[in-house]
């Protein structure tokens, strides 16, 4: 069967399932029920697949709903469901689920050695179960520069987008900053567009227009039911590699365990297209990748961790997209919103808004400022203490809350160029390991962050957006309350709100959109194939050198379901072949 006539029957298979999955939800708004999704403590102590994916997050889902059309696949996923969560589904509750630091959150927290809080993803579906949910694709250079093929490309895409994405509303405040940007110089105006376009545009969403938010797990509606096994609370410990007798190491198998401790390892079937995939994230790939002896030699040495392949390069280029944003208060009430509008600069910084309660206030989370996303900076390390972060609580919950109502007008850099590295603290899989970004190293990103700080304040100068500010604050005294939000675990300095540059350092937060660790062209080649063994790929932002535009997650759910695409070929090729 010929590639062109093969792309054809699998989106006709997949279009007709999810036409009938868009009519079952128009008469019951229920949650998917998915056959194929189980705990691990049910899965057998050893069985087998033609596919095995660690990580059911924003790329695994999609690769293992287009693979399960044509082959067997085991998709294993270290945390829950989503469905039947509102702190996930419900876009009021932005910032809860990152608030959550018990065992059972589908957020993970971690905080990076240059002391930025963060978070991973511990849930299917993965980081498009916790983020902001704007929805854009890359450049067009991008999708060139990647070596990708346009026309799969924009086809996944689309695939994509027939599930998840949706044009936001429009109301006051997202109105107000679109306006402002336009004002402020970022043409030209693009509309609605998925597009990556420099200028001023409104782009996708993934909550639907009843707040409710879509994630790459309902892509899984594409799935063959007869294909798929889906596993939650199953922790990967390492992949099983066979060098005897082989010129490189092959990959054939996996041992994880479920929610109790107990071992259950899963081998791949016989035959030369069968592979083990890893969409694990930027944290999860390199860290699974070196718990198997695939990494530095002295490292995994250090750790006790039999080498399979000394790879210097996995866990390198580690890179995060430094976020800053300004608070504004406004002296009349804002709607919730998430991110809606961006002014793509041709300076390389992309300017964004949030606005609501959830993200300035809320009844307990208080957003972006709460203690409980961030922690007071100016408390020492030592005294960090859960007693100290409920004192913080309570004085916050005891203000005024019309002095957290507002949002935010935030910017984040594109690259970046700064990069720094993660290591394993040991060799448990469900730790977080130690990963350092070192923002702002490079001049490059600063001088990107200062120009999207100068075009937020004309944004705030605007005359659109002048009923959504008080007229008596001044840009120094915005600067200043910002500068002095426990936002991360950095000290703070004086010329906070009169030095720009120090600012940007003072304030750096993560926007979620760290990258790297198994870049392409240094751990894995073009086709995503780990360089030095065989059958094994990695495919999520993990491969990224850089972030796509200005919110990666469509682009990574693109990139699961275009490998999915590509590999399905190759498997029709070799079976041909044979």
């Amino acid at each position: 069967m010929g590639f062109g006539l093969w792309r054809l029957m699998l989106y006709v298979v997949s279009f007709s399932g999810i036409l009938l999955f868009h009519c079952g939800l128009c008469s019951s708004q229920q949650a998917p029920n998915y056959s194929f999704t189980r705990q691990a403590t049910s899965a057998p102590p050893i069985s087998y697949y033609d596919y095995i994916i660690i990580g059911g997050g924003t790329a695994g889902c999609p690769l293992a709903a287009t693979l399960s059309q044509n082959a067997t696949v085991l998709l294993l996923e270290r945390g829950d469901s989503p469905y039947g969560n509102p702190n996930i589904t419900d876009l009021s509750a932005f910032g809860r689920s990152l608030a959550d630091l018990s065992s059972s959150s589908p957020s993970q927290r971690f905080i990076s050695e240059d002391g930025v809080i963060n978070a991973r993803a511990r849930v299917l579906g993965g980081g498009s179960c916790l983020n902001a949910g704007f929805y854009t694709r890359a450049a067009a250079q991008y999708v060139a520069d990647a070596g990708w093929e346009g026309g799969l490309v924009n086809e996944s895409y689309r695939w994509v987008e027939e599930v998840v994405a949706f044009q936001p509303p429009m109301k006051q405040w997202q109105s107000a900053v679109r306006d402002g940007l336009l004002e402020a110089g970022v043409h030209p105006y693009n509309g609605f567009t998925y597009d990556h376009l420099v200028g001023t545009k409104v782009g996708g969403t993934i909550f639907d227009g009843e707040g409710r938010r879509h994630t790459a797990a309902d892509l899984l509606r594409y799935a063959n039911p007869d294909g798929l096994t889906v596993m939650l609370h199953a922790s990967v410990h390492k992949i099983v590699f066979r060098t005897k007798g082989k010129n490189r190491p092959l990959a054939h198998g996996v041992i994880f365990r479920d929610a109790l401790g107990h071992k259950h390892r899963a081998y791949l079937n016989s035959g030369t297209h069968n592979e083990i995939i890893v969409s694990a994230g930027a944290l999860g790939s390199p860290q699974i990748l070196m718990l198997s002896g695939i990494g530095p030699m002295d490292h995994l040495k250090s750790l006790n961790i039999t080498l399979v392949l000394d790879h210097p390069f996995v866990g390198q280029g580690m890179s995060d997209n430094p976020m800053n944003a300004i608070f504004v208060p406004s002296p009349i009430p804002v709607e919730v919103s998430l991110i809606q509008v961006v002014g793509i600069t041709t300076s390389g910084s992309y300017i964004e808004a949030a606005s609501g309660e959830n993200f300035a206030g809320g009844v307990s989370d208080f957003g972006m400022f709460s203690p409980k996303i961030g922690q007071l900076s100016t408390v020492p390390p030592k005294q960090r203490s859960p007693e100290a972060l409920a004192q913080a609580v309570e004085a916050m919950e005891a203000l005024d809350p019309t002095a957290f109502r507002g949002g935010f007008i935030l910017e984040k850099i594109m690259g970046p160029i700064s990069t720094g590295h993660l290591h394993l603290r040991n060799r448990n899989p469900n730790d977080n390991p130690s990963i350092t970004f070192n923002y702002f190293n490079e001049p490059e990103d600063l001088a990107r962050c200062v120009d999207g700080l100068r075009v937020i304040e004309s944004v705030i100068q605007s005359a659109a957006f002048s009923p959504f500010r008080y007229g008596d604050q001044s840009l120094p005294a915005l600067l200043n309350m910002t500068a002095h939000a426990p936002v991360n675990l950095l000290p703070r300095h004086d010329n906070s709100s009169t030095s720009l540059e120090q600012f940007c350092r003072d304030t750096v937060m993560t926007i979620w959109h760290y990258h790297g660790g198994c870049q392409v062209g240094r751990v894995v080649d073009s086709d995503y194939r780990v360089r030095g063994v065989d059958a094994l790929r990695v495919v999520d932002g993990s491969t990224f050198v850089y972030s796509p535009g200005t919110n990666p997650q469509a682009t990574v759910m693109m990139l699961g379901r275009y490998m999915g695409v590509r590999i399905l070929e190759e498997r029709i090729e070799s079976l041909n072949k044979n």
